[in-house]
């Protein structure tokens, strides 16, 4: 896990700010865990949060550019786990893509907390739970809100 190069995290005043949180079911260990901390990170800035559960990782652009429409951040999560399959690139490239498009189309800043790892372990380490050593829940909604932040000032 590199981590390496990753700023400071400290939430931002926010105070104001709504935030659609989508959510994948799949993996509900490591998912909760991540929207915990994206609501923490949005309760710590002052931000309103409201939250969103889809089926699976592949549902979560829709969702998002709904989110897009009517929040001034969205943060987007999930857990894509490698199989034995071809699914695994599909799924992560899809949800990439689409919340890239989103975040311009909308002007809306999409923060990407969709875990896309190799194992479960390596998921687990990165959702923010006590021990972990990245916690990728608080610092996706942080880099959504302080987006938000600036995209208001350039306003």
């Amino acid at each position: 896990m590199s981590g390496q190069g990753r700023p400071d995290v400290a939430a931002p005043d926010a105070a104001g700010l709504t935030v659609g949180v989508v959510a994948a079911g799949w993996h509900a260990e490591i998912t909760d865990q991540l929207v915990a901390r994206a609501v923490q990170a949005c309760d710590d800035s002052g931000a309103v949060a409201t939250v969103v559960r889809v089926p699976g990782s592949l549902e979560i652009p829709v969702v998002a550019q709904a989110l897009a429409r009517r929040c001034d951040a969205v943060v987007a999560l999930g857990a894509v786990i490698r199989g034995e399959t071809a699914h695994f690139d599909y799924v992560c490239d899809s949800v990439t893509a689409g919340l890239t498009r989103i975040s311009l189309d909308e002007e809306t800043p999409v923060g990407n907390g969709v875990l896309t790892c190799d194992t479960l372990d390596q998921a687990l380490e990165r959702s923010g739970r006590p021990g972990s050593k990245e916690d990728k829940g608080y610092e996706s909604a942080i880099a959504a809100l302080e987006t938000a932040l600036l995209l208001r000032d350039l306003r």
